[in-house]
């Protein structure tokens, strides 16, 4: 599998990344551990989680897992904090990239992934309630402590992902390695202004959900499977934005594109996202071994330029002023 430097940064990631969402609820610990051991023979070595997958279960099993099975060393350790839980008769959760939450969850993340740093961090959501000067000073506390080696942001629009980058090029240090973000066939909003000024100021994008959540494989064409995603109670609202009649002409042309060079939609969707410009690495998740092996096989396919081109065509965005220049 083809590694890349992440923007301008000396840490490289694999092209294709093992999200572990699922890890410790729908995916158990067997298939966990084979999910890994696959993904490592492919070549893989990005491997990201958060502390809020599953409730800190993710965590816990990768720890497992890597205390275990496989060498600390042999992965990009990623995770993410800044969304706060608690209950008051039912579960809520919140933003809060304040510095006591944040530096408290990394404390924990560490604790419950056996490790002494992460090789990547990253803010998982903004936070409008926290000065963003707070947010960047608990990121270079991180590096500075040793407690991470580089630092980030996930699902930030493009300015706030300038502004914190400048932020923290004022505060010294690493400055901002990267953005995880979104993007597939069916959500390419990033194409407007992230990844632009990412290749202007040198952090990495890292794309995640590359088969849109599930759909661009084909699978809820004709009907909801009930081992399916979109039947799960606790990822059914993950999946729904994108069953719409709106995406179907676009999962209609994967699949056609699929059956015109023998292979799979997975693949097809897969590859598409992996070789986009500007992308670093795309994470994909799988709840099966079988399922990651199913993706996985698009590593070797690079898409004919007629068939990028047209699927570019198919879902291409609606630039208006300034983007258009």
């Amino acid at each position: 599998m083809e590694h890349r430097r992440l923007g301008r940064t000396g840490l490289r990631v694999s092209a294709i990344g093992l999200g572990t969402m699922t890890w410790g609820r729908d995916t158990d610990e067997i298939e966990a551990k084979d999910q890994l051991e696959i993904f490592l023979d492919a070549g893989g070595t990005l491997l990201d989680t958060a502390a809020s997958y599953c409730e800190g279960a993710s965590e816990e099993v990768i720890g497992r897992l890597l205390a275990g099975v496989v060498d600390r060393r042999d992965v990009v350790l990623t995770s993410k904090a800044g969304v706060r839980t608690w209950r008051t008769g039912e579960r809520s959760t919140a933003a809060d990239a304040s510095r006591g939450t944040l530096l408290d969850t990394l404390d924990d993340s560490l604790k419950r992934l056996g490790t002494d740093h992460l090789d990547l961090w990253l803010v998982q959501v903004p936070d409008a309630t926290t000065p963003p000067e707070e947010t960047a000073d608990a990121l270079r506390t991180a590096v500075a402590t040793g407690r991470t080696r580089y630092v980030g942001v996930s699902n930030y629009p493009a300015w706030a992902s300038v502004h914190l980058a400048a932020l923290l090029r004022e505060l010294g240090g690493p400055g901002m390695a990267a953005a995880e973000v979104e993007h597939s066939l069916l959500s390419r909003g990033i194409e407007r202004e992230l990844l632009p000024a990412a290749a202007g100021i040198g952090f990495g994008i890292i794309g995640y959900a590359p088969l849109g959540r599930g759909v661009l494989t084909g699978k809820y064409r004709a009907t909801t499977p009930p081992d399916s995603r979109a039947a799960s109670p606790h990822l059914r609202s993950y999946v729904a934005p994108y069953l719409g009649e709106r995406h179907h002409g676009v999962v209609e042309a994967v699949a056609t594109a699929a059956a015109g060079l023998d292979r799979k939609p997975v693949e097809v969707a897969l590859a598409w996202a992996r070789d986009a410009t500007g992308i670093a690495s795309t994470i994909v998740g799988a709840r099966t071994p079988g399922q990651l092996r199913g993706a996985l096989a698009a590593e070797e396919l690079v898409l004919p330029v007629q068939i990028r081109r047209a699927l570019d065509e198919v879902t291409a965005l609606d630039l208006g002023y300034p983007e258009r220049f």
